[in-house]
This record gives C-alpha cells, sequence and structure tokens, in this order.
C-alpha cells in the first residue's frame, strides 16, 4: 500500500490518500508537502497517521484489523493527545510538483 502524504504539522499526516492499496500490511509512506522546522525533524520522531484514516485507506476495518494487531505487537500503533495513530519511522520525501501519478486523482 502506497500513501501519499500532502501535508504534515508537528509530526501529524492531516492530508493523505492511497495511491496504491494494495498490500495493505505493508504501508509506504510517500510524502509530499512543504516541511516546516519541527514538521517532520528527526527530533520530532516518526511520522504519525491516524488509525481511523488507515482503516478506511485499507478497505474497512475486515481489511486493516489484522494489519493493526501486527502493528501493535511492532510497537507502531502510538497514542498522541489521546488519539490512536501509525507510527512511520521511515518514509520517503517526493519532490514538490510532481503531479498526479497514472490513476491518482488531481
Amino acid at each position: 500500500m502506497r500513501i501519499k502524504a500532502m501535508s504534515v504539522f508537528e509530526g501529524i499526516v492531516y492530508h493523505c490518500w492511497p495511491v496504491d492499496t494494495s498490500d495493505p500490511c505493508r504501508p509506504r509512506l510517500e510524502v509530499e508537502a512543504v516541511l516546516r522546522p519541527g514538521d517532520a525533524d528527526g527530533d520530532s520522531g516518526p511520522l504519525l497517521l491516524s488509525v481511523a484514516d488507515y482503516i478506511v485507506m485499507a478497505g474497512g476495518i475486515e481489511v486493516a484489523r489484522p494489519c493493526l494487531e501486527r502493528f501493535d505487537e511492532q510497537g507502531r500503533i502510538v497514542t498522541h493527545l489521546g488519539a490512536q495513530y501509525l507510527s512511520f519511522p521511515l518514509w520517503e520525501r517526493l519532490p514538490l510538483g510532481g503531479g498526479p501519478e497514472p490513476g491518482e486523482m488531481p
């Protein structure tokens, strides 16, 4: 599964969508966003995607449940300000303005 993030603030992914929904238990986060100091620095820790957003992008709770159980066992489900997030310690930064890929929403 590939997830493209268009907006990140203080380590939280706010605007994103799935580019490829295959293999939801192996999500890859790609960031095409303006990042300011504190948004995605090594000091701010991993990037966080809400579990609720992940469930929708994965295809629903039945699809997401086994993946979430595995992420929890790996320590990738974290609570921040009372909400659960999927932690992405590794992610890929894309150049800004690359345009949509085939099959992507413009």
